[in-house]
């Protein structure tokens, strides 16, 4: 199959005018069909990763593993350090392999089923490919660190993690659309003309200093739309995939940012950063408990606390605590979205422009209008399409305007 990333991609340049978009009854019928694909798909792989941790538990396997890689003269002094990133290698790759077959139709087969994928399967397994070589990066970072943690202060190790954890999220952030996302996507500046010097104004108006406005070549893998602020202070950037400039009005693309602005405004970053530091926080005050206690269990052959077998138990209790605690973080992100929506209906007072991008959002991205309110509770982290198209009605009703149209040139 030809990748098509190989293929030259021309300079988007935004429609200067075009219809409003309508919802496309025959795309929210694909996007009800393909919703619940992936809905049993993350489920499967979520049992799939449960019974593997329970299998290598009730087996003894984390214990056969400790031994064997500590026999092959694996343990090191004065800390093991190859021992430790054997041992959790060996759980990442592990459950690559396992979940790869769902990773496949999940991200190849399916987006392609559905037109939303252009990608060929050399240039995704290459995606693959590199963001393995990222969890193993990271991941093994994680768990060198808090291991050594463990050892050095087994009583206060968890408050060290979310401490740490806290300095990464910042420096992550700050570093992602320089570092991380051009691994991914070509990043380009937007070349002068109306579109950039409309969306650099609005960052002025919104008092949001940004590095520029940039172009993510993001039709070269998928027909979907996304655009965003990206990055902290010096990094922060607009990014706007070319799938938005080549589809959408200038107006449209213009309340979208409205909405990514309203997240800078209001400070929702810091905001989630803080959210998150406090459930990571909750989540090792609790394992750490757990912890000590599976640990002073004698019955189930641990060394101590930094004994690095206990690496699926701690697996274990934190994928139980992100089960229970995802929903409550999916409902304040809720929270924060609707405010950004009415942040952008406020800032550019242009309803009309709103509901059409984001009709057209959910015909290009097969976003599920108004899916069941239990699965919207319990999975989704933005509001449903629906609720903000209704959002946005509701606020045209209320001021009974929209904005006027500027005179073309």
């Amino acid at each position: 199959m030809t990748d098509i990333a190989s293929s030259p991609t021309p300079t988007p340049e935004a429609q200067p005018s075009a219809p409003a978009a309508t919802i496309d009854p025959a795309r929210q019928a694909q996007a009800k069909r393909y919703a619940g694909l992936r809905r049993v798909l993350s489920l499967v792989d979520l049992a799939v990763g449960a019974v593997a941790l329970v299998v290598v538990l009730v087996l003894g396997l984390h214990l056969r593993l400790r031994d064997a890689l500590t026999s092959a003269g694996l343990g090191g002094q004065p800390w093991p350090f190859v021992l430790i990133a054997a041992y959790a290698a060996v759980y990442i790759l592990g459950y690559t392999v396992l979940t790869f077959p769902l990773a496949i139709y999940g991200g190849f087969v399916l987006p392609h089923r559905f037109g939303l994928s252009r990608q060929g399967f050399g240039g995704w397994l290459g995606d693959q490919g590199k963001g393995l070589l990222l969890s193993l990066l990271f991941g093994l970072a994680v768990v060198e660190v808090m291991y050594l943690l463990l050892a050095k202060q087994p009583l206060t190790w968890w408050l060290w993690v979310a401490g740490i954890a806290l300095i990464f999220t910042v420096v992550l952030a700050n570093l992602a659309p320089v570092l991380l996302l051009p691994l991914f996507y070509k990043l380009t500046p937007m070349p002068e003309g109306e579109l950039r010097d409309r969306l650099l104004r609005m960052a002025e108006r919104a008092h949001t200093q940004v590095r520029g406005v940039y172009v993510m070549n993001m039709s070269r893998k998928t027909s979907e739309g996304n655009a965003a602020l990206m990055g902290l202070g010096n990094t922060r950037r607009i990014v706007v995939g070319d799938t938005i400039v080549q589809e959408y009005t200038p107006d449209e693309i213009e309340v979208v940012l409205a909405h990514e602005l309203g997240h800078h405004v209001h400070a929702d970053i810091w905001k989630g950063i803080a959210v998150q530091t406090a459930l990571t926080l909750g989540g090792l005050a609790l394992v750490n408990l757990a912890l000590h206690a599976i640990v002073a269990h004698a019955g189930f052959g641990f060394h101590g606390l930094a004994d690095i077998a206990t690496l699926p138990v701690l697996l274990a209790l934190f994928g139980i605590y992100g089960f229970v605690t995802g929903p409550l973080g999916n409902t304040y992100s809720r929270i924060i979205e609707r405010q950004a929506d009415q942040y952008a209906l406020d800032m550019t007072r242009d309803p009309a422009s709103f509901i059409s991008a984001f009709n057209r959002l959910a015909n290009q991205n097969l976003a599920q209008l108004d899916p069941n309110p239990i699965i919207e509770a319990l999975f989704y982290d933005h509001p449903a399409v629906g609720k903000r198209i209704r959002h946005a009605e509701q606020w045209q009703a209320a001021h009974q305007t929209t904005r006027p149209v500027a005179p073309k040139p």
